[in-house]
Formats: structure tokens, C-alpha cells, sequence
């Protein structure tokens, strides 16, 4: 009897946790997703993080030719180097993050370096002996900074360097970790939260480049300098009120520890014969702890596929994984290095694209200073920053018109869930940089002509002459190049996100940071490059310090040219691109169903 009535209560148990899966006592607790309800204290952070970081970076360049008395080109070869490591560091950040830390612990270790970055740089401003001396009208009684007051500005770098390295790769992903990927509605909460945290860095923008700026370069350089630090403490208490409401994803060890593995078993096996059927012989086992999708197979880089191929000398544990990962590789792992392999080519035509974009944020800024700023017939002038509001402005206005508008108009016609493709997005962007340059070009042109042959309106100190053109003529090419970040800014992020295994989202978001970096490091050696072969030459320096006496134009259409050949190299790599796919089920893969098909770009 007693066994009878123990044997009922096993299979009433059994039956329960059948009915009700969540009876089932596993290790792992159940997710909670908040989605949109956590946004609040992840966008507000984000808000105040880039209103911190962007009021301070944003008028940088004018900090440094004004404050620190450095020359044009010097302050902008620092101000691109400084953008470049800043982006680099990103990739040892999303590293750090997705191997031992996670993004929670991640992002607010980095918050808390930021804030101390800015506080540094804002003690430069307010402490006297941190800085030169104010530099008179003439160049012979500009004294530069000491070794010292360097090393405290650029300790300042450091601290920022740091907290970018965290915040850049972790931000994006953290919060796109608050949705559900397995539901409509996450996966449509997925596809928003892209726009909108670009909506909302690029208000955070807009604000920078005109409230702070102005205070910045109207009122105090301390007091500009103090408010984003102000802010920034305010986005680490915003960050940590939020704590227990989010998602927080485990870091589950260095996933680039998989791509070697299959690079090295692949050199290893390069004298096998690769299998007539490898959808069927590869070996294929996903263990159950994986938080990575079941990837399908593709038939692109065909030698990764030896990493999988099963041979006699090969031995297999019991729950079916691989004895040695170092000789014998699943063939999901070597689906996932094929989709780290193929995003690489799509990224080296982002950072061609994306030089078009530096200019607008440099050498923008100084056509500004030297063009008519005034506001009307008033005496008010638009800091020469603030100008790059425009672009933000564009890209703000646009992206709720085209999340809200364009997506849903095109979704009925092509059926696509974003409307078009997320290459044919990036693609859109990247022919928009070409136009943007053009138009610089020409508004350039505009501009160095009226200065030569018109009355001009002052002299900018150690510059030259103040053309009369009004600089609301520069507002064209900066509402295009926020029109080119919309399409291809906002398309590489989302690309980068969805086409890298769930394991390596934050080195997939380091990567937009990377390409930005490869940009500002390429911007700045053309820049070295024309600006040392141009002085000498007949037609004079395309780049001095007068604008007026060089050839920006030139420099902006050089850019544009280059721009066509990267856009004809984009349409190649995305013709040949094959977007991830993920695995169905067993069966359908054992059929052969799941063999790589054409996809539009």
C-alpha cells in the first residue's frame, strides 16, 4: 500500500510540473523583464551621462585653443586622438564586461569615473595654476601649458577614456536587455529602444550645445565646465536608484575564447576534406546553459567548418559535448565566428562613412568662427559649438518621424519588420555622407569667397578675417549629416546588436565605438598628411589657420571622393552579406531545411 500510494504521488508531482512548468525547481530564478518600465532610470541615466560627457566634449576644441592656448590643428589632432582611444577603449570595456563583471556592475563603476573625469577637467577652469595665462591679441604673448597642467588635463582624458570604455558598449545593450527577445511585444520594444535612445542622446545634445556651450563660452568656463559634472553625479544616483527593477545578465566568460578555439582547430584540421553535407556530419551540440541562440548553418567560410568535423581520434562525454573544445568545436561555435567574420567588412565601410561626420564636429566649428554669427540685426552671436546643434536637431526630429511614420508606411508595402533592411538602412546613411561633404564643399567655397572679395566684419584673434556670410549657411550640410547618422549610426548599432551572438552584445556594441575611433584616427592622419603636403605647394596650405588663406573645400571634397569608392565597396559587402539565422528546430536542420537562403540587403 504504501508503495502504491508513493508511486500516485510521484505521478501527481510529475503531472504537475508538466501543467506548470514554473513548479519546476530550477538553479536559475525566473526573468523578470520590466521593459519600458525600467527605461525611466536607464534613458534618464543615459540623458544626464551624455549631457555631462557632451557639454564638456562638445566645446573642447575651443577649451583648448582658448583657455590652454593651442594651436588649431594641434587642439584638433588631440581632439581626434583623444575620440579615437576613447572609442577604442570600448572594446577592452565590453571585454572586461561580458567575460568577468556584467553590464550592471560594468556600467556603474564607469559612471562613477566619468563623473570624476569631469570634475577634474572643470578644477582646470576653476583653479588658476591649473591653466596658462589668458593669451593677449598677439601670438608672441601666448604662453602654453606646463608639463603639470598638461598631466591634469589629460588625467582628466583618462578618467573619461575610462568611463566610456564601460558605458559606450554596456548602455545600449543593458537596455535592450530589459525586454523579453522571446515576445512580440520585446522584440517590438527591441527594435524602439534603438530610436529611441538615439532620440534621447541627441536631445541630450541639443541641450549641451546650447545651454552649456553658451555658458561655457559667454559666462564662466568654471561654471560651464561645473554643471556637466553636476549632471554626471546626478546620472550615477539615477543609475543606482533603478538597481533592483533591472535585468541583470551574468557575465559567462570570455566568449572570445570560443572564436579562438575554432580558429585554432580550423589551422589544426586545414588538410581535411570538407564534408558533401556538413548541415548533417558537423558535429552538433548546444549545451543546455548556453544563452545563445541555436544558430542555422551557412555555407560562407566553408575551412571554419573542419573546426566541426568529427573524426576517429575524437572522443565525446557522456551528455555529448566535446572531451577537448580544443580539438573537436561544436557547430554552433563555428556559426557564431562566422557571424563575428562577417559583420567585419560591413564595419570597415562604416569607418570610411563615418569621417564625414568628424568633419562636421571640427572643421565645422571653425568655418563657424569665422562666418557672420550674429543672431539677426542684434548683437547676440551663436557660439560657433552651438552650431553643431543643427545636426542633432535633424537627427531628433527625424527618428520619431521615422520610428512612428516611415517604418509602418513601409512595413505594409515590403513587409519587412523594420520596413527595410537593416543594410539597406546603414547604405541609405552612408550615400548621405557623400551628399553631406559635397554640400560642405560648396557652402566652403561660399564662404572663402565672400570673405576674399566683400567687406568682412572683424578679425578672430591669431585667425584672420570674419566672413560676411551669414554661418546659417553651414545649417544645410549639419541637417544632412544628422539625416546620414539616422539612417547609418542608428543602422550600425541595431546591426551590430542583432547579428553578434547573445554572449558578445557588448563587444558587438563596442564595435560602433571602434569604427568611430578608426574615423577620428583616419580623419586626423588625413589631416597630417594634406596639411604637410599641401603648405609647400603652389596653390598654398589646404589647412592653416586662416581658413581663408587655405582650401577647405578641397579637403571636404577629397573626403566626398572617397566617400563614393567606400559607398561602391558597401554595396559589394552587403550583397555578399548574409544575415544570422537561428535554427528552428533539429528536425528541420537534419532535413537540410535550414540551408542558407538569398536575403535582400
Amino acid at each position: 500500500m504504501a508503495e502504491r500510494k508513493r508511486e500516485r504521488m510521484e505521478k501527481n508531482d510529475k503531472e504537475t510540473m508538466d501543467k506548470n512548468p514554473k513548479a519546476v525547481t530550477t538553479d536559475e530564478p525566473e526573468i523578470n523583464y520590466r521593459g519600458w518600465k525600467s527605461m525611466p532610470f536607464i534613458i534618464g541615466n543615459e540623458t544626464f551621462e551624455k549631457l555631462g560627457a557632451i557639454g564638456t566634449l562638445s566645446n573642447l576644441l575651443i577649451y583648448l585653443t582658448t583657455v590652454f592656448n593651442m594651436k588649431s590643428i594641434t587642439a584638433t589632432n588631440i581632439i581626434n586622438i583623444f575620440n579615437g582611444t576613447t572609442n577604442f577603449s570600448t572594446m577592452l570595456g565590453a571585454y572586461l564586461c561580458d567575460t568577468y563583471f556584467g553590464r550592471y556592475k560594468t556600467l556603474g563603476f564607469a559612471t562613477i569615473a566619468s563623473f570624476m573625469g569631469l570634475l577634474v577637467i572643470q578644477l582646470t577652469a576653476a583653479i588658476k595654476k591649473l591653466h596658462p595665462p589668458h593669451c593677449g591679441s598677439a601670438e608672441n604673448t601666448c604662453k602654453g601649458p606646463t608639463a603639470g597642467q598638461m598631466a591634469f588635463l589629460l588625467t582628466g582624458f583618462g578618467l573619461l577614456i575610462v568611463g566610456a570604455a564601460g558605458i559606450r558598449p554596456c548602455n545600449l545593450a543593458f537596455g535592450a536587455d530589459q525586454f523579453n527577445p522571446k515576445t512580440e511585444s520585446g522584440k517590438r520594444g527591441i527594435n524602439s529602444f534603438f530610436n529611441w535612445y538615439f532620440f534621447t542622446f541627441t536631445f541630450a545634445q541639443m541641450v549641451s550645445l546650447t545651454l552649456i556651450v553658451y555658458v561655457q563660452s559667454n559666462v564662466s568656463w568654471a561654471i560651464g565646465l561645473g554643471i556637466p559634472a553636476i549632471l554626471m553625479l546626478i546620472a550615477c544616483a539615477l543609475f543606482f536608484m533603478g538597481s533592483k527593477m533591472y535585468v541583470k545578465v551574468k557575465a559567462t566568460g570570455s566568449p572570445m575564447t570560443s572564436v579562438v578555439q575554432v580558429l585554432v582547430v580550423a589551422v589544426k584540421r586545414r588538410g581535411l576534406n570538407p564534408p558533401e553535407q556538413p548541415w548533417l556530419s558537423l558535429f552538433n551540440h548546444l549545451p543546455t546553459s548556453s544563452i545563445n541562440a541555436k544558430l542555422s548553418y551557412t555555407d560562407q567560410f566553408r575551412f571554419l567548418d573542419k573546426a566541426a568535423t568529427v573524426t576517429p581520434q575524437d572522443q565525446i562525454n557522456p551528455d555529448g559535448s566535446s572531451a577537448n573544445p580544443w580539438k573537436l568545436c561544436t557547430m554552433q561555435q563555428v556559426e557564431e565566428v562566422k557571424c563575428v567574420v562577417r559583420v567585419i567588412p560591413i564595419w570597415a565601410a562604416a569607418i570610411i562613412y563615418y569621417i564625414a561626420i568628424v568633419q562636421q564636429n571640427t572643421f565645422a566649428v571653425f568655418q563657424a568662427v569665422q562666418s557672420d554669427r550674429h543672431l539677426g540685426n542684434t548683437n547676440f552671436q551663436i557660439p560657433a559649438a552651438t552650431y553643431v546643434v543643427f545636426l542633432m536637431l535633424s537627427l531628433t526630429i527625424f527618428i520619431p518621424i521615422y520610428d512612428r511614420i516611415i517604418v509602418p508606411f513601409l512595413q505594409k508595402i515590403t513587409g519587412k519588420e523594420g520596413g527595410i533592411t537593416i543594410l539597406q538602412r546603414i547604405g541609405i546613411g552612408i550615400f548621405l555622407s557623400v551628399i553631406t561633404m559635397i554640400v560642405s564643399a560648396l557652402v566652403e567655397e561660399r564662404r572663402r569667397s565672400i570673405a576674399l572679395t566683400r567687406p568682412t566684419i572683424g578679425i578672430v584673434p591669431r585667425k584672420g578675417a570674419i566672413s560676411s556670410m551669414s554661418a546659417l549657411w553651414l545649417v544645410p550640410q549639419l541637417v544632412l549629416a544628422g539625416l546620414t547618422e539616422a539612417f547609418a549610426s542608428v543602422g550600425q548599432v541595431e546591426f551590430y546588436y542583432k547579428q553578434f551572438p547573445e554572449n558578445m552584445r557588448s563587444i558587438g556594441g563596442s564595435l560602433f565605438y571602434c569604427g568611430m575611433a578608426g574615423s577620428s584616427y583616419l580623419s586626423s592622419f588625413l589631416i597630417s598628411i594634406i596639411h604637410r603636403t599641401t603648405r609647400k605647394a603652389a596653390t598654398g596650405n589646404w589647412l592653416p589657420e586662416d581658413l581663408n588663406k587655405g582650401r577647405l573645400d578641397y579637403f571636404y571634397y577629397t573626403i566626398a571622393a572617397l566617400g563614393v569608392l567606400n559607398f561602391g565597396y558597401f554595396l559589394v559587402c552587403a550583397k555578399w552579406y548574409k544575415y544570422k539565422g537561428v535554427s528552428k528546430d533539429t528536425l528541420e536542420v537534419n532535413l537540410g531545411s535550414t540551408l542558407p537562403q538569398k536575403t535582400t540587403v
